[in-house]
């Protein structure tokens, strides 16, 4: 009997040894973390998986799903039985309807192929938004006098009394404009920018908030205050005003559940009450804010104030039917920086330095007598005299105003305006300005960092730097251009050029989900897609607008680019018909010539152009028909392999034989029996090559007439918004991998590393946005934070440092670093849906040592640049099939080797 209760005790550890060796973590639903306020009917759920050993894989799961977070078995809804299976990325629910306004707890446990079986996982949960328009019964209110550019802030407030305990409680708010909600004095919420930037007319969000903690037995207050925004504030150029709407309103409704079970629901109505004198005087996305602390009104969100001089609220009568639930990663501020100096310019103005060019604003703490007036102005440069430099601001002011209450420490930040800049200047401050006075505020969407590189070459490093932040400052909930002058736009093209380095760095996906819709929301009656989404350059509703090719591409390259990465079908489904619209609308305007004429307005944006008083270097030029047909080939390939994925048999077979009608038409029309392609340009080779559009017995000839351009102009590139994000990745498919780092690794005029020599901190507009002598480029247009040349960054993680997906969502890796001797090391790791994957590479005692990191639940195919398997070293051992390594062989002389997870370490003389 002992023996036997040993042999059971002795089980029972082994079993639970083998549980803790295999777990859950980081679950999301709808690649967001416990999200509250969704209103997807069946969400898909994703979990990662740890363990230990190699070659470890999931073959079944179970999921369960309860209304309390303990499980009970009342309030279970739905658990799957265990279920044969791989997928542990977006697995839908497939319980019973969800209802409105319902948390819903769950969890996961999985079996692994060593036999193991998991515990369940720890509890997340998902809450749902409101699901019909019947679910909202708030009116819309607005105040009646609030028609005017740059009006004061309106603010709207309402009491209430509680006489019960609170079980539970939540505001599902929207507005016109910007919000910023208060309960019983406390800000709502830390978000900023609320309720995002969207297709007002056709797609408006809503956030929900869980305000159980703020609110209090007996008397209760609840505000608002709106700021003009993206909704009435200036977009564009020139007179280009309240493009949605002149009047800001809010819509919310508070849900109260008792203890005792029973609701109540305070509602913007006719009760409450509205003001337009307060302490902010104006606020504009371009020309800041202006605020005056002798006008706060103090308490105005408390129950208790006085609002006998407030007004009645006006009923504005909108439609439901726009309204939709929060999709991408709010804005928030995401971290505060401190200045690194406070100077005198040579003129005498107070500058200070943040150090980094940044988006967001500055928090000013001051003291000083009522009445005194500070005023803020933003920069992202000074110029050759070391002055203070706007003129590339354009139109934008870009400035702050505050007035001084005279309270003793006063602490100032604004709240509906952001500026993109590395330099402040500060006039009027009363006594000694130090750097304990200003603090760096950086907001962007709040998007988890999935990304790092690092390399032996600390220009390189920074330029890695330069392109992460560069991404932090535009992408402001939706993909900008640039973040400081008077544009601040979704400019199309930008996104698509940098799209796979975005989701390198960061985690994309709901934010680019979000996006994507409004594009199609958008996309013209023909199937056109607006050169900037949300699209503020066209009337709102107009069935008609410009695109341009490269431009519009985002509408099939993006979705696409994104189901590469995150492995999201639903995505890929959802877009599909503005993919095909756009494609079609293409084909309706080449027709059966098959050359889409006219079809780019902006050619390859910003290519380069020879100093004009060198006469023997040509520019970079590409035929812009040229440019237009090519586009118009790869959305027609990406679009056949989308309906190839989709299960879109007829459309995969026309469209494959499309893509084949216009290459036949391209190579006619455009390339010669050498090989030269289009004008010559090296745009011309990247395009041709990249979109697979020269026949077989060209490609090396082709290649390279490209590689002796770049070698004519001594390793330099020519190339534009829309060469520039394919030419080192055409470079290494075609044997050329050492002329890759060559441009990459290039110090001078025009590259990569030339504004990093010059001090950057960003990605430039221009590659010659400062000039050698430290003149500026054109005023008109040049931006120091504008991301789309670091669309290199995606060459520097997929090819330098090696990684690479072989199927969507990375559950097939091909990792295939290429190590070179101008560098020493070169590394990189990605956080995929599956885990961490990391790949690297370095030169040591004449050895190339490459270490690799496999996720669980993931495979990779290994490409050494060893030409014999017996040359290379595994963990010191040499290289052999195991339990590990499950097929190992040669592949265009380089040594190719199947894995599982795991931590791997190579090793093979240079």
């Amino acid at each position: 009997m002992k023996s036997l209760r040993l042999l059971l005790f002795l089980a029972f550890i082994c079993a639970t040894a083998s549980s803790q060796d295999l777990s859950l973590y980081d679950l999301t639903c709808e690649h967001m973390k416990n999200p509250i306020g969704i209103d997807v009917l069946q969400p898909r759920l994703t979990w990662k998986i740890k363990s230990t050993g190699f070659n470890v894989m999931q073959i079944a799961y179970s999921l369960r799903v309860s209304t309390d977070q303990r499980f009970s078995q009342s309030s279970l809804i739905w658990q799957s039985d265990k279920t044969a299976s791989d997928e542990s990325v977006l697995v839908s629910y497939r319980g019973p309807d969800l209802k409105s306004g319902q948390r819903y707890y769950w969890q996961v446990k999985i079996w692994d192929n060593k036999g193991r079986e998991s515990k369940w996982s720890e509890t997340a949960y998902w809450e749902m938004g409101l699901l019909s328009q019947g679910d909202w019964k708030a009116k819309w209110i607005e105040l009646e006098t609030d028609t005017n550019r740059y009006s004061p802030s309106p603010h709207f407030r309402k009491e209430f009394s509680l006489s019960k305990p609170i079980l539970k409680a939540r505001i599902y708010v929207t507005s016109h404009g910007f919000y910023e909600l208060h309960l019983n004095g406390k800000k709502v919420g830390d978000q900023v920018f609320t309720p995002g930037w969207t297709s007002y007319g056709k797609r408006l969000q809503y956030q929900v908030y869980d305000v159980s903690p703020l609110l209090i037995k007996g008397n209760n207050a609840i505000g608002a205050v709106l700021g003009d925004g993206w909704y009435r504030g200036t977009l564009g150029w020139g007179n280009n005003w309240a493009v949605y709407g002149k009047r800001l309103g809010v819509l919310m409704q508070l849900h109260i559940t008792y203890t005792d079970g029973t609701e109540t629901m305070i509602l913007t109505d006719e009760s409450w009450k509205g003001y337009n004198n307060g302490a902010l005087r104006m606020n504009d996305i371009y020309d800041g804010e202006t605020y005056d602390a002798t006008m706060r009104l103090t308490g105005w969100s408390m129950p208790g104030y006085n609002d006998d001089n407030w007004f009645s609220v006006r009923i504005g009568s909108y439609s439901y039917d726009n309204l939709i639930a929060s999709e991408g990663p709010p804005v928030r501020k995401i971290r505060e920086i401190k200045p690194v100096k406070v100077f005198r310019t040579p003129k005498g103005s107070l500058v200070v330095d943040m150090g980094q060019n940044m988006v967001g604003w500055v928090r000013l703490k001051v003291s000083g007598p009522g009445g005194t007036t500070v005023t803020i102005r933003h920069a992202e440069f000074l110029d050759k005299f070391g002055e203070f430099y706007t003129a590339n601001l354009r139109a934008a002011k870009c400035k702050l105003t505050y007035t001084l209450a005279g309270s003793g420490e006063e602490i100032y930040e604004p709240r509906f305006t952001f500026m993109g800049f590395r330099y402040v200047e500060i006039d009027g401050f009363p006594g000694n300005l130090t750097t304990e006075n200003i603090t760096g505020v950086v907001i962007h969407s709040d998007m988890p960092v999935t990304g790092s590189y690092e390399s032996s070459n600390p220009l390189l490093n920074q330029l890695q730097h330069n392109i992460q932040w560069g991404q932090r400052g535009n992408f402001v909930d939706v993909p900008t251009d640039c973040p400081q002058r008077d544009e601040r736009l979704g400019w199309t093209g930008d996104a698509q050029a940098f799209s796979r380095t975005a989701a390198f760095n960061f985690d994309v996906s709901a934010f680019f989900t979000k996006w994507m819709k409004d594009v199609a929301a958008d996309q013209k009656q023909a199937g056109e897609v607006p050169h900037v989404v949300p699209d503020v350059l066209n009337r709102q509703g107009s069935a008609t607008g410009q695109t341009s090719a490269g431009w519009g591409d985002v509408a099939v390259i993006v979705p696409w680019t994104m189901y590469q990465v995150y492995g999201d079908r639903k995505l890929l489904e959802t877009q599909y018909p503005s993919m095909k619209r756009w494609v079609e609308y293409i084909r309706n305007k080449a027709g059966e010539t098959y050359i889409w004429k006219g079809g780019s307005i902006f050619g390859d944006w910003l290519f380069y152009h020879p100093p004009v008083n060198n006469h023997t270097e040509h520019d970079g030029y590409t035929d812009r028909d040229f440019i237009a047909t090519a586009f118009y080939a790869y959305s027609v390939t990406l679009l056949a392999k989308s309906a190839k994925e989709l299960g879109k048999t007829e459309d995969e077979k026309f469209y494959t034989d499309l893509f084949e009608k216009i290459k036949n038409v391209f190579n006619h029309e455009y390339v010669t029996p050498a090989g030269r392609v289009g004008t010559n340009s090296q745009t011309s080779y990247v395009l041709a090559l990249m979109f697979n559009l020269l026949p077989d017995n060209l490609r090396e000839k082709s290649a390279q007439f490209l590689v002796n351009d770049i070698k004519s102009r001594r390793n330099h590139l020519s190339t534009g918004f829309l060469g520039t994000p394919f030419l080192c990745h055409v470079l290494t498919e075609n044997g050329f991998t050492n002329v890759a780092y060559d441009l990459l690794l290039q110090e001078s005029y025009p590259s990569w590393l030339y504004p990093v020599k010059m001090g950057a901190t960003t990605i430039w507009e221009r590659w010659d946005g400062q000039k050698p002598d430290s003149t500026f480029q054109d005023a008109g247009m040049n931006s120091f934070n504008h991301y789309a040349y670091g669309a290199i960054g995606d060459w520097m993680y997929r090819v330098s440092a090696g990684i690479e997906t072989l199927k969507p969502g990375y559950r097939h890796l091909l990792i295939q670093p290429h190590p070179v001797k101008t560098l020493d090391y070169s590394k990189a790791s990605f956080e995929s849906s599956c885990g961490t994957i990391a790949s690297g590479w370095e030169r040591k005692d004449g050895k190339i040592i490459v270490r690799v990191k496999i996720p669980v639940n993931a495979k990779a195919t290994i490409m050494l640049p060893v030409d014999n398997p017996d040359k290379i070293l595994e963990s010191g051992k040499t290289l052999s099939l195991n339990r590990n390594l499950s097929n190992i062989r040669i592949v265009n002389n380089k040594t190719a080797i199947d894995s599982g997870s795991g931590d791997y370490i190579f090793e093979f003389a240079e």
